[in-house]
């Protein structure tokens, strides 16, 4: 018996999917068909799969094709599967040819044409196609520009940059993209807008996007106005519009796997949060007329510092103590803000810094051991989940793409098709996180550092 085995993601099961699996079966007597898991795609730089992995593997049962149906998990296993399942021949389309030669030292290897007009990429491109338009003062932006060329069905329709900044953007070297005179304009050649512009600006363009039909995107806070956020959250529920904050790091894998084994009680009741965030970039060679042009620290920072808490403990908090150290008070640009926060059962701390240096670590205290995410946490590819006992520590190792931006932009295009913010950050996340930088600002439970 010739037993002959395939792999694929087979997301969005087509055509071309199935004449390659029929000639896979003609090839032998056994066929075994190898789906690729999510965690997987993600490894390999396949971020936009649409379907979940068992309704691939139920797409490829349904076919009668194959005569097993296996899991793909981890770079290597082909070599593994191979010597398993006693394999003959290794086949995949011909869009492949050459890439798995190697494996020709345990069976023959096979590659076969694919049809042409064909792909999961142009399925999912043309199924949706969302015109991204960015409204930025600030280099950040790139960054989203660039990670938008990973997302397929999202292009950039170009950038409006308010004044008085003069900005050019650019989506790889030596190239710009179309820079609008108005906000109006981007608004009309755009589905949605991605806003990286100073907090106190969102209110106005984020308004501006939703009464003109336009999902959006906005780097956190959305806004330093508890009344402002439920108007704006209001209005896009009104009009059937997505609108989230961008924090990157709420999509990494590494990230959300961390807090999901926290919350499944690996280390048992958890008594402390505790994230710092800290970086002297911004302030270097800056002159003090020069800080109301920037973000103070709790405004940089807080968000992402406040995510873990929230997420972990909820937003119910009892109080909370609010200790900062101005640069210019008329301004309220904080060169180093911690505040500490008390929940019913657990205590919470995040210390952000524009003016000063820490250790950037993400630690989650248990009853049963603690979790731990070195600096920079925000970034983070890797964690630990340490215990009294040595022996039972573990350690996580996630690749991480583009920062977290990729997963961010996929949500955010996901979202839209759906119609629905399942997939993005909680709605009492981003109110309670609006609630503390207005306190901050308004000078509730705030003492000052001389």
């Amino acid at each position: 018996m010739t037993k002959v085995i395939t792999y694929g993601t087979y997301d969005m099961l087509h055509q071309g999917h199935i004449n390659l699996l029929k000639r896979a079966r003609d090839l032998g007597d056994h066929l075994i068909v190898g789906v690729t898991s999510e965690d997987f795609d993600k490894a390999r730089g396949k971020i936009n799969v649409r379907q979940s992995l068992m309704e691939r593997v139920e797409a490829v049962k349904s076919l009668g094709i194959a005569d097993e149906v296996i899991v793909e998990e981890y770079a290597g296993q082909k070599i593994d599967d191979i010597l398993r399942y006693g394999i003959d021949i290794f086949t995949v389309g011909s869009d492949w040819e050459g890439y798995f030669d190697y494996l020709g030292k345990w069976c023959r290897v096979i590659y076969l044409d694919r049809t042409e007009g064909i792909s999961s990429s142009e399925l999912r491109s043309e199924s949706c196609n969302i015109r991204l338009g960015i409204v930025t003062d600030n280099k950040y932006a790139e960054k989203i520009i660039r990670e938008s060329n990973y997302v397929n069905g999202l292009t950039i329709s170009g950038a409006y940059v308010p004044p008085p900044c003069n900005l050019t953007l650019s989506n790889r070297p030596g190239s710009s993209i179309p820079s609008f005179e108005s906000l109006s304009d981007l608004l009309k050649r755009s589905d949605a807008v991605s806003v990286v512009v100073k907090p106190h600006l969102h209110y106005q363009i984020i308004r501006a996007a939703l009464e003109a039909g336009k999902h959006v995107l906005c780097e956190p806070p959305l806004v330093l106005d508890s009344i402002q956020d439920e108007q704006l959250r209001r209005l896009a529920r009104e009009k059937e519009l997505v609108l989230t904050e961008g924090i990157k790091t709420a999509y990494s894998t590494a990230y959300r796997r961390f807090i999901r084994l926290v919350q499944s009680g690996r280390i048992g009741k958890i008594v402390s949060v505790d994230a710092t965030c800290t970086s002297k970039a911004d302030l270097e060679a800056k002159k003090p007329e020069e800080l109301e042009n920037l973000w103070g620290s709790l405004c940089g920072w807080g968000p992402m510092a406040l995510l873990p808490i929230f997420q972990l403990l909820g937003t119910n908090y009892k109080r909370k103590t609010i200790i900062t150290s101005l640069a210019d008070s008329d301004v309220k640009f904080d060169l180093f803000t911690k505040i500490d926060f008390l929940f019913p059962a657990a205590t919470a701390s995040i210390k952000v810094a524009k003016g000063a240096k820490s250790e950037g670590a993400l630690v989650v205290t248990g009853t049963e051991g603690y979790g731990y995410i070195p600096a920079p946490w925000w970034k983070t590819d890797y964690f630990e989940l340490r215990f009294e006992n040595p022996g039972e520590n573990q350690r996580f190792f996630y690749q991480l793409d583009g920062e977290g931006i990729r997963l961010e932009l996929v949500s955010f295009l996901r979202s839209i098709e759906a119609g629905s913010r399942e997939l993005c950050l909680d709605e009492d996340i981003g109110r309670a996180i609006t609630e503390v930088l207005q306190d901050f600002y308004q000078g509730k439970d705030v003492e000052y550092l001389a």
